[in-house]
């Protein structure tokens, strides 16, 4: 007999591109990018979810509504990058991270309802 799942409510994703500088718009479609750089998510100083970007500088993390409420997560949190940015380029500083609140990009209803709930950084910045 197969096993049942039920999932009432969806996911949060959480997604976006690292540039490797500071001051550079995500958004920019030639962009230097930050391979293997960890990204963490962290809400109130407590890391809730980390990841490491791809060869692209790619990160995709996902949350569970049901221990995340988007209200918090969007005024509470932010992605940290702690790697130094001297690691995907040597004349940028060694000191420092890399910050970014976050953004909504889908609607809550249909992330709510099954979907897939998409936050994106709303943009890194170098915070010494």
């Amino acid at each position: 007999m197969p096993v049942a799942q039920c999932q009432l409510l969806g996911l949060i994703r959480i997604n976006g591109t690292v540039p490797c500088g500071t001051g550079i718009p995500t958004s920019t479609a030639i962009i230097p990018v930050f391979p293997n750089a960890v990204v963490q998510l962290q809400c109130g100083g407590t890391v809730i979810s980390s990841t490491t970007t791809n060869s692209d500088g790619v990160f995709t993390m996902f949350l569970n509504p049901i221990t995340t409420l988007l209200s918090s997560l969007l005024s509470n949190c932010k992605l940290v990058v702690n790697t130094p940015l001297s690691t995907c380029n040597s004349s940028l500083p060694i000191a420092g991270v890399l910050q970014s609140t976050l953004q909504l990009l889908t609607g809550t209803i249909s992330g709510l309802l099954g979907g897939i709930t998409d936050i994106i950084p709303s943009g890194f910045s170098l915070v010494q």
